[in-house]
């Protein structure tokens, strides 16, 4: 079979299972893939690799690579290597982002670019898919039309000619790299030429439309949801994923008595367990979000932190829709029992590996617990994979119809865009019984959740504070039903019996109760930092709970001024946002005090739900709208003082929005083209003058 080089560059596993794939299907087509992971350097040689590369990179943070990819972008970002390095490399890649984001997919982008710097060239064109809109409407063409960029590639490196028509004339295109959108059809025809076992290797399954006998053929007028299709969805001929092979083979044993940590759900990070020696509630109960301040004791570990930084806490998965998982899985009364996982020895699946998520014989209460995210909104595989774990026909249809090609928007629709999980399909299709080694191969690792610290520990030593919302919602895919967050809901509950209200904010003592405990780990250090140099001026943007990390930093800020009374220390702006003044103004006592003693030199405040009354100009609404207003102001700290902007908070909206501000007051206030100020901007960017703590 004919060999090429698959590298992933993975954070939280998508781009491992798209390579996978890849791995797969390259069987059907003639191919034999090479698979790695690109932190496996011992394993590869792109400076002696003779076959094509293809490789499938996500973004993580603001736009930069996975952590598996950073000693690969440090080795081939080496000033000293020659622009001919890699020009005997012929590649693909496939990037993996979320538009939400400012730089998106600029993990794949930046290896795409330095690639290209030393002389290899694409044989396929970069894909680039985004998580906001659905990586499948990206992924699935850009692989199906792989095959055929891969025939052309080994067909011209032959100098044979002896290809089908089409593919010939793919070969004599006038573009070097080949498209996707061109190549669909030529995939197809691959797929024909190279399957010679009478479709049973075939990865497309052709299913009949609903048998006309059936009643639901008759119901024509109502509308789609996640269990009902209409025309002509539900007349369709379908195209179904090929069945994922299943490679887990699990055994439940009786308990043997043995604890368990779930300090062992990390596998890389030091873990601390540290109590919660207080709780506040910082907005008003009318508030529309409510938000909380927890503060921990680290004082008996050897955390450390400094301002800007952010840590992890482990959380787990609710205990409602865990007993829930178990009851339908008529598992409950085997909660207790040790999970023992083993490869399946006749598996077809290529390089299958135990998941390292899951500890070695923990209990099936503590992995559906600490283990797996069950919340994951289900990949088109696993439905596929569901469908053949369902009894009724009419349900059945149903699942392969929304992992078909042709129920790509019922899938957007009631399974991406609703936020569906496994629990919700549980209930829509209830003759479902997937089982428990089918989770354990479609379900991802549970993954902590990161916070920004929001403190300083000069401030306060021995202690670590942080902040979050109590995100809560409906879903409403089969029946109404109020979630929390994973990790916020799990973080309130634990601390109800020590919160202190809203009235008693500034209240020193905590209630007198038990201290729960928390497990938090480390995140990678970044570049969310104050300044080295305390007299480079700073701009800070953080509404609402983006506040955090600011809070931190004016900490820190006022205890060096302490120390260094007579030092020269830089402008501090602090542009800050919520709804309401009287219900969700996070720290005003706070920043109050550090505008009082002068550690912070300019506060702007908007509020965006208050209706201003006797003033001829309204206050802002936005941080965004308090930029534009401080326009020149903004302008002279970022270019002429040679400062920093901080942006802290909501990816989808906020971040866009200030940044766009922020190029509007550049090109504004120095008479250049919008184009010439986005380059500005990106300048700050790599000079890491302008940083970006979102979510």
């Amino acid at each position: 079979m004919r060999r090429f080089l698959l590298l992933y560059a993975t954070q939280r596993g998508q781009a491992k299972a798209i390579a996978e794939e890849i791995s797969e299907k390259a069987v059907t087509y003639g191919f034999s893939a090479d698979l790695h992971c690109i932190s496996e350097s011992d394993k590869y040689d792109l400076k002696t690799e003779t076959a094509p590369l293809v490789m499938v990179v996500s973004t993580t943070g603001n736009g930069d690579p996975p952590d598996t990819a950073r000693k690969f972008v440090k080795a081939i970002k080496d000033k000293t290597l020659p622009p001919d390095f890699l020009a005997h490399l012929r590649y693909g890649l496939l990037g993996l982002g979320d538009s939400e984001y400012t730089y998106f997919c600029n993990g794949g982008k930046v290896i795409d670019k330095r690639l290209q710097e030393l002389g290899a060239q694409r044989f396929y064109d970069t894909g680039h898919a985004d998580d906001c809109v659905g990586l499948e409407l990206v992924v699935e063409p850009w692989i199906n039309g792989l095959w055929a960029a891969l025939e052309k590639h080994f067909l011209s490196n032959r100098g044979r000619e002896d290809t089908s028509e089409t593919l010939t004339m793919a070969s004599h295109a006038s573009r070097d790299a080949v498209t996707p959108e061109l190549l669909h059809v030529e995939s197809q025809v691959g797929l024909l030429k190279l399957d010679d076992s009478g479709g049973k290797a075939a990865k497309v399954l052709e299913q009949n439309a609903v048998n006309s006998n059936q009643s639901s053929t008759l119901i024509v007028d109502f509308e789609a949801s996640l269990t009902h299709s209409v025309p002509p969805l539900s007349q369709a001929s379908l195209n179904i994923p090929s069945l994922p092979p299943e490679y887990l083979e699990v055994h439940l044993e009786d308990a043997l008595g043995q604890e368990e940590s779930h300090a062992s759900v990390s596998l890389v990070d030091p873990v601390f367990h540290v109590p919660v020696s207080k709780a506040v509630q910082l907005t008003t109960n009318d508030a529309i979000k409510t938000t909380l301040l927890i503060e921990l004791d680290i004082s008996k570990t050897d955390f450390s932190y400094q301002p800007g930084d952010a840590f992890n806490v482990i959380c787990p998965n609710s205990d409602s829709e865990v007993q829930f998982l178990l009851q339908r899985l008529q598992l409950a009364d085997r909660r207790e029992h040790r999970v023992a996982v083993t490869i399946k020895a006749d598996t077809r699946k290529k390089g299958a590996a135990l998941p390292q998520h899951v500890p070695e014989r923990c209990s099936l209460q503590f992995l559906l617990t600490w283990c797996l995210e069950i919340r994951a909104v289900p990949k088109k595989a696993f439905l596929r994979a569901l469908a053949d774990h369902t009894g009724d026909s009419a349900e059945r249809r149903r699942l392969q119809e929304l992992c078909s090609r042709q129920g790509v928007a019922d899938y957007t629709r009631f399974v991406r865009e609703a936020g569906a999980c496994l629990s919700d399909l549980l209930r829509a299709f209830p003759s479902c019984q997937p089982p428990l080694g089918l989770l354990l191969e479609h379900l991802p690792k549970l993954q902590p959740r990161p916070y920004s610290c929001a403190s300083s520990s000069l401030f306060h030593p021995g202690k670590l504070h942080f902040i979050f919302n109590i995100v809560e919602f409906l879903s409403n895919t089969t029946e109404v039903i109020l979630r929390r967050g994973v990790c916020t809901g799990w973080l309130a509950t634990l601390v109800e019996s020590i919160l202190q209200p809203y009235t008693c904010a500034n209240h020193v003592d905590g209630k007198k109760a038990l201290a729960p405990k928390i497990s938090i780990s480390p995140r990678t250090t970044n570049s969310f930092h104050l300044p080295n140099d305390p007299s480079v001026p700073i701009i800070m943007v953080g509404p609402g709970a983006g506040v955090a990390p600011f809070i931190g930093f004016l900490q820190h800020r006022e205890k060096l001024q302490e120390q260094h009374p007579g030092g020269h220390f830089g402008a501090t702006w602090l542009f800050f946002g919520c709804r309401h003044k009287e219900r969700d103004y996070l720290f005003r006592d706070e920043l109050r005090h550090f505008l009082k003693c002068g550690v912070l030199t300019h506060l702007e405040v908007s509020f965006s739900r208050d209706v201003a009354v006797g003033e001829e100009e309204g206050p802002a609404k936005y941080v965004q709208d308090s930029l534009q207003r401080h326009s020149k102001q903004v302008a002279g700290v970022l270019l002429r003082d040679s400062g920093y902007v901080y942006v802290c908070g909501d990816a989808k909206n906020m971040a866009k929005d200030v940044h766009d501000a922020l190029v509007e007051i550049i090109s504004r206030e120095t008479g250049v083209e919008k184009l010439e100020a986005m380059k500005t901007l990106a300048t700050l960017k790599e000079e890491k003058r302008y940083l970006q703590d979102i979510w």
